[in-house]
């Protein structure tokens, strides 16, 4: 069986005898009748749980929208012809527009990404900006002490209209919804109290009610204030195939469902080998982003497996708590141990991987140097065939052998 894995803007190939694959996760098949633009357009047109947006909206206010930086596959380029045409048809005017795209502890864009993020019409028309974490309104604190500390430009616009895309995350649950506030909009203190919910059993992939950090980011949403959002649901080829408007939490959670249909997988059994990418660019930029895939593919390989991990990872590890952590810690089992008394954001991202690393071995095909690969307590290999044929050699030539070309949304589930 030949195979094909994202890796930046390239493919890795991967030749894998049939007899060892038990299974190759890709979307389920849904039917859906509208795509791109006009998806998007049928959703404001229908929301879910609010009124219709100019309905909402009123001319002479100040308008924030919310969205996804360069490390997500949001297509907002998509989204916002069809949302300025309704805010237009509302009175709203475009100097009154701002889209700002949530950083969260993210770097910022080029002028270049900013415009290919939010495609040419609306980088003409209305203003773009990052999120500043060290500008800040402080507009409260939730149940579980996080500060709700917002940037200005969000914080203090009339009306605030929350984009994003669904997609499992491996401790809040989903993305999207509130997510565009918090962690999106937050400073690093906000994030950080969200995130150390993190060690819960119950901050994890697909899972909503009773999930502490989720119910802190929607906690929070409610404190800022969310007047719309605009969510979507991607196929595997980043194309729009749902959207769900309106009420912060009800379109969410249409959308969610949604999302199970397509990327809940269930598998027969775990299997010794897996291989797992992002599905290529943007989402394998660095090593903080390929990370979700490694996370979904925990939940298919067997105690004593390997996990070959298959992303470009280009621009380093990412983020600079999580790459001191990954070279300064002595262990993978200290950094562990370290997460649950000192919780640092970015850190917890280097426990996370620690934690597969208990019950699993890496390989990473990457663009990183090979030394520091192994710093890291990760396998480096030259290629996705390479790492294949070296996991064999480990555990035998009958190692069965699971695919997952876009790790960060299929969840697998095993039946045992």
């Amino acid at each position: 069986m030949e195979l094909e894995f994202g890796f930046g803007n390239t493919v890795q190939k991967v030749s894998v005898p049939d007899k060892n694959v038990i299974g190759v996760l890709h979307a389920n098949e849904v039917k859906h009748e509208l795509e791109g633009a006009d998806e998007v357009r049928r959703a404001l047109a229908n929301p879910i749980g609010a009124p219709l947006l100019k309905e909402v909206v009123r001319p002479g206010e100040k308008v924030a929208i919310v969205t996804s930086d360069i490390t997500r596959p949001m297509p907002t380029y998509v989204v916002m012809p069809p949302l300025l045409d309704s805010l237009y048809e509302a009175g709203v005017k475009k100097e009154d527009i701002t889209l700002v795209f949530a950083l969260g502890s993210h770097r910022h864009h080029t002028p270049e990404e900013m415009k290919k993020l939010a495609g040419e019409r609306a980088y003409a028309e209305i203003k773009c900006v990052d999120s500043d974490p060290t500008d800040c309104v402080h507009m409260g604190v939730t149940s579980h002490g996080t500060p709700v500390d917002v940037f200005r430009t969000v914080a203090e616009a009339d009306r605030r209209i929350c984009l994003g895309n669904i997609e499992y995350h491996y401790f809040a649950g989903y993305s999207g919804g509130a997510k565009a506030i918090m962690p999106g909009v937050s400073t690093r203190a906000a994030i950080q109290s969200n995130h150390s919910q993190m060690v819960s059993e119950d901050a994890c992939a697909g899972k909503l009610e009773g999930n502490p950090v989720r119910e802190d980011i929607e906690e929070a949403g409610a404190i800022c204030g969310i007047d719309y959002i605009l969510n979507v649901v991607l196929d595997e080829h980043k194309h729009v195939i749902m959207a769900a408007a309106g009420d912060a939490v009800k379109a969410h959670r249409e959308a969610c469902r949604f999302l199970d249909r397509i990327y809940r997988k269930e598998i027969p059994e775990r299997a010794d080998i897996v291989l797992v990418s992002q599905g290529g660019a943007p989402k394998d930029l660095n090593l903080y982003q390929t990370q979700k895939a490694l996370d979904n593919a925990k939940h298919a390989v067997k105690k004593g497996g390997i996990v070959i991990l298959i992303g470009s990872c280009k621009e380093g590890l990412g983020e600079g708590v999580f790459e001191d952590w990954m070279l300064h810690s002595p262990s993978p089992k200290a950094m562990i141990e370290r997460i649950r008394t000192d919780f640092q954001l970015g850190g917890h991202k280097a426990a996370a991987i620690a934690m597969v690393l208990e019950n699993a071995d890496i390989y990473l095909v990457s663009d990183l140097p090979e030394d520091f690969v192994r710093k890291i307590f990760l396998e480096p290999k030259a290629s996705a065939q390479e790492a294949l044929d070296c996991a064999f050699a480990k555990l035998g030539k009958d190692a069965t052998v699971l695919a997952m070309p876009y790790g960060g949304s299929t969840l697998p589930l095993a039946a045992k």
